[in-house]
């Protein structure tokens, strides 16, 4: 039996820079992983059957990201063995955190170690590319310069600043806004220098907030409490999630008390950014 993390990530900017002939928008982001997410417990079983389980019992369906990434990996390598999985969900979900994208990465890594496969890590990010386009940074494990559909990697190294991680309990749909007419596509193209000197913004963050009264009644409250002590707030990805970047953890506490004191509606807590996945640093230690 296997336990594994599936961490969170923060797109710490996120600019569209284009639309592919194919329908698809280039982009350019930065990915923060955190060190904390969601975890999902594997176990072997004989025979090719996999079953999932979840916290959230309405998430446990044949399309569910873990189960199509166990699917995948029996039909790229024949593989006759089964397992059951068990998704413990601690993101929200539609949040923008890369909640499914990561549990969808934890199952590829952990299957193919339980299973004995022996799939590279390319191999791994290719078979995670063709379910999701955030899949392939959580299978590499390393915060990275993003472009493309999110598929091209730099590996990147940042402050492993704290941040206070905060959600309305609003879901938002990221293919509505891909296909809305009032989104930004043609933002100018940025280079990687910048972005890690904190340039750049979210190009969701203005259609979010026009289309969720509540997320932009939540980004004023969230800015007003955290006034003077902490960055601006930001929307990360397409979700509902807002961040605040701290310089301490002591800070982040501070914030996340105002916040579970004044707006107990929100849910929210206290993550630190880090530049090797702790999903990597668990199965070095099950070599």
């Amino acid at each position: 039996m296997l336990t594994l993390p599936a961490p969170a990530k923060l797109n710490l900017m996120l600019h569209i820079v284009g639309r592919r002939p194919d329908g698809y928008h280039s982009l350019q982001t930065l990915f923060q992983l955190l060190d904390s997410g969601d975890v999902l417990t594997l176990e072997a079983r004989p025979g090719p059957d996999i079953e999932l389980s979840c916290t959230t019992p309405e998430l446990a369906t044949a399309d569910n990201l873990v189960m199509r990434a166990a699917r995948a990996l029996q039909a790229y390598t024949k593989c006759q063995s089964g397992a059951r999985l068990h998704l413990d969900k601690r993101l929200p979900f539609g949040g923008g955190l890369g909640g499914g994208s990561s549990d969808c990465a934890t199952a590829l890594l952990g299957l193919n170690h339980l299973w004995s496969l022996n799939l590279s890590v390319d191999v791994l990010a290719s078979i995670g590319l063709s379910l999701g386009a955030d899949v392939p940074v959580f299978v590499r494990g390393h915060s990275a310069w993003a472009e493309g559909i999110g598929e091209v990697l730099t590996p990147v190294e940042m402050p492993e600043h704290w941040f206070v991680v905060v959600n309305p309990s609003i879901h938002v749909s990221t293919a509505t806004l891909f296909g809305h007419p009032q989104l930004t596509r043609h933002t100018p193209v940025s280079t990687i220098r910048s972005a890690l000197a904190g340039a750049g913004h979210n190009d969701f963050e203005p259609l979010v907030r026009a289309l969720y009264p509540a997320i932009d009644r939540a980004f004023r409250e969230l800015n007003e409490l955290s006034n003077g002590t902490a960055d601006t707030v930001r929307l990360s990805g397409s979700g509902s999630s807002m961040f605040i970047k701290t310089q301490s953890d002591m800070a982040a506490q501070q914030i996340l008390r105002s916040i579970r004191d004044q707006y107990p509606g929100y849910s929210a807590f206290i993550a630190q950014g880090v530049n090797q996945s702790p999903l990597q640093r668990t199965l070095a230690t099950q070599a």
